[in-house]
């Protein structure tokens, strides 16, 4: 074995729950490697000069760039460099360091959508205020050539202004106009240009009135609106990307002459591959020489290690803990259960797409009317008076005041008020729409381990053993990473006990731990090891030279404030759903101390997402709670769903919203403060209506002028946000 190859210090599933992806190299020419690793553990300048350092003076590294916002180093090296490597430099530096691969780096790049929106807004507001000032002067009654000298000034800040910020309106518009259809930005675009125009004739004309400030004002506000929405609609990763990310680079093929180390992209079926303790199995197989235990919560979701031994199936993501397994492998690349379950997932979230916000169904009949009515105008008046340029005003007044600058912010105003609301109180909305769909929801799914018990085992039976039993037991107990281990160990010094002295503490992988004590053999671990007998709970046997082993009993405590929530959510009248991937017993035994009446025990990630899918195919509106990547399936397939912040990486990914908390109780608060802020932006869209109602007659009549229009247009958009405003003052 090589020194980069070590295993890990600790081989419990905490600590390799999130191992290393495969580095794929991004080449930019056939002599260079370019590499790159995350280091979750860099906080300051003088780790990012440590680890420059250290990299640097590795031979063929030719640079080495650390980036501590996004806490990765890329490094440029000779091509036969690997990431694998440069890991143990970074860890002897004193630094944790991972593997990134290259979908991972594109799906994560500096998200430059919002900062671009964040610089054109400020642009506009900048030039707003400067042509609001200058404006004042000519309603404040600047005549002649000093009006006209304001006008012009106004017309140098406003083109090039709107020329710059106004892009992303302009750039949806022609995209739509080229595809054939119409959307909200045809009809925005339309307003400002044809202000811009009209202004322009006024100006060349001498004329009294332009509408600079009003093109502008348009323009800032509908930013407003635009970069709010872009707020709440957190860019994250594919669900489906995180579980690929999953898949182990590299593993070590044996052959006749000896083990090597090949790409896991290399290895065929029916080939034997070494899996060390801590690795992640690269491919489906069976195991056909070793013993150890299994981290199986990829598939099961459940945290409890599973003994493995020759014979027995294994799959590709599992985490091998303790003893080396030699496994052959019966499934490869995309044919292993992981990737299938990515796919799955993949799957599930293209389904989700399809839901359609109020704002778009507002908008296929909102931007077709504008235009339709803007047109009718102008030909009545041009008709009537015989004078283009009356009749250009009064078209721009009607495309003005109908402007969609509240229906802009209806959404987002009330969303960012919400979202402000349910983060304080523990809750993280990453999808823009998922305040909509939550208050559609009329039955919940919730996952058993980790969301609503706390997924660590609890001792129940301490008072069973005598104190020299207990000392005996921490001793053992100590010498393993087992969950059961780990559990008992802290229980028992909680209790104050202080471990025997024992010697010759070794693990038995697969098995438990053992040792001397008195000269006499002390062994904790399985029954069939122990000579322990059948026990209903989760277990661990104490057996004491050539006594009867003995049995600590275990349970999975509940999440804080499991009880409560769930006895909500039924009083709200919302159905209620155990599915998990535990036994039958340990599910039913949850379900009856809840009092859930329906429940699906021993549920694999594919029947998790079946059962959501055939509620959804009924009718129902479905959120789903789960933690587990065996969940990830079924969250992205759910009309909305929710994990907790310790849950892994592709389950956060694939869910709407984050409990940020220990607590579930938040959850029936947010079901409540998605049906507020769901009325809140129908009142908003009402309030929009009856302003288009009362004032486009007004501006088709020829009784608004463009600049009137751009106010009434203002404070309808105050109005609306105001109105969101409410909802943060709401219980």
């Amino acid at each position: 074995m090589t020194a980069t190859l070590r295993p890990p210090a600790s081989a419990c599933p905490a600590c390799v729950a999130a191992p290393a992806a495969e580095a794929l190299a991004e080449r930019a020419q056939p002599s260079e490697a370019r590499l790159a690793l995350s280091l979750p553990t860099i906080h300051c300048a003088a780790c990012m000069t440590a680890v420059e350092s250290a990299l640097e003076k590795v031979p063929g590294v030719r640079s080495a760039r650390v980036n501590l916002s996004q806490k990765r180093v890329r490094i440029e090296a000779e091509p036969q460099m690997t990431a694998e490597a440069l890991i143990p430099v970074v860890e002897a530096a004193g630094y944790e360091a991972h593997e990134l691969d290259a979908g991972t780096l594109a799906a994560t790049a500096t998200d430059t959508a919002g900062r671009d929106l964040l610089m054109r807004l400020a642009v506009a507001g900048f030039a707003a205020m400067n042509v609001m000032l200058l404006s004042v002067a000519v309603w404040s009654g600047a005549e002649g050539p000093t009006r006209d000298l304001f006008h012009w000034i106004s017309a140098a800040i406003v083109l090039p202004t709107v020329a710059f910020s106004a892009q992303p309106f302009f750039r949806n518009a022609w995209t739509a106009l080229r595809a054939g259809h119409l959307n909200m930005d045809v009809p925005i675009s339309l307003a400002i240009l044809l202000a811009i125009v009209t202004s322009l004739w006024e100006t060349m004309l001498s004329g009294e009135h332009a509408y600079f400030d009003a093109a502008i004002a348009l323009t800032f506000f509908l930013l407003t609106g635009r970069y709010l929405d872009h707020r709440t609609r957190a860019i994250a990763r594919s669900a489906a990307e995180e579980l690929s990310a999953l898949e182990v680079p590299r593993a070590w093929r044996l052959t006749e002459a000896g083990e090597e180390q090949v790409p896991a992209a290399e290895l065929r079926v029916g080939d034997l591959v070494r899996v060390r303790p801590g690795g992640r199995m690269p491919v489906d197989g069976e195991i056909r020489e070793g013993q150890s235990e299994l981290d199986r919560s990829l598939l099961t979701g459940e945290t409890l290690p599973v003994y493995a031994a020759p014979g027995q199936a294994v799959s590709a993501g599992e985490v091998n803990l303790t003893g080396p397994l030699v496994v052959r492998a019966t499934a490869v690349g995309r044919d292993t259960s992981l990737h299938r379950m990515a796919d799955l997932v993949a799957v599930a979230e293209s389904g989700r797409e399809n839901y359609t916000p109020l704002a778009d169904k507002a908008a296929k009949l909102y931007a077709p009317g504008v235009h339709i009515l803007a047109a009718l105008a102008f030909l009545g008046w041009l008709l009537w008076s015989g004078d283009f340029r009356v009749a250009l005003n009064i078209a721009a007044a009607v495309l003005i005041i109908t402007c969609p600058c509240a229906l802009g912010l209806a959404v987002p105003a009330v969303t960012t008020a919400a979202s402000g609301k349910l983060f304080k109180q523990g809750l993280l909305i990453k999808d823009g729409t998922a305040l909509e769909r939550l208050a559609e929801i009329d039955t919940v799914v919730f996952d058993k381990t980790g969301t609503l018990t706390a997924g660590t085992p609890a001792l129940t039976n301490r008072d069973d053993f005598t104190r020299h039993d207990l000392e005996i037991a921490l001793a053992l107990a100590e010498g393993s990473a087992h969950p059961l281990s780990v559990s008992l160990t802290a229980a028992l010094r909680a209790a104050g006990i202080s471990p025997a002295e024992v010697t010759g503490l070794k693990e038995v992988p697969g098995h438990g731990t053992e040792a001397l004590w008195h000269a006499e053999p002390v062994r904790l671990g399985r029954a069939a090891w122990t000579g322990g007998g059948q026990s209903a709970a989760t277990a661990a046997w104490l057996r004491v030279g050539q006594g009867p082993a003995q049995v600590f009993t275990f349970e999975d405590s509940l999440r804080d404030g499991a009880e409560e929530t769930v006895a909500a959510l039924k009083d709200m009248g919302k159905r209620v759903i155990l599915l998990s991937g535990d036994s039958t017993a340990a599910v039913e035994a949850l379900a009856t101390r809840l009092q859930i009446p329906q429940w699906v025990a021993e549920a694999l990630p594919q029947d998790k997402a079946a059962r959501v899918r055939a509620l959804s195919d009924a009718g129902r509106r479905v959120l789903m709670v789960g933690d587990g990547l065996n969940d990830t399936a079924a969250l992205a397939g759910a009309h909305v769903s929710i994990s907790p912040a310790s849950a892994l990486d592709a389950a956060r990914v694939a869910s709407d919203i984050v409990l940020l908390g220990r607590s579930l109780a938040p959850i029936p608060g947010a079901l409540s403060v998605a049906a507020s802020a769901t009325q809140r932006i129908r009142q908003n869209f009402a309030i929009a209506t009856w302003y288009n109602v009362i004032a486009v007659p007004l501006a088709v009549a020829g009784l608004c002028s463009p600049l009137i229009a751009a106010l009434a247009m203002s404070a309808s958009s105050i109005t609306v946000s105001l109105n969101a405003l409410r909802l943060k003052a709401t219980k």
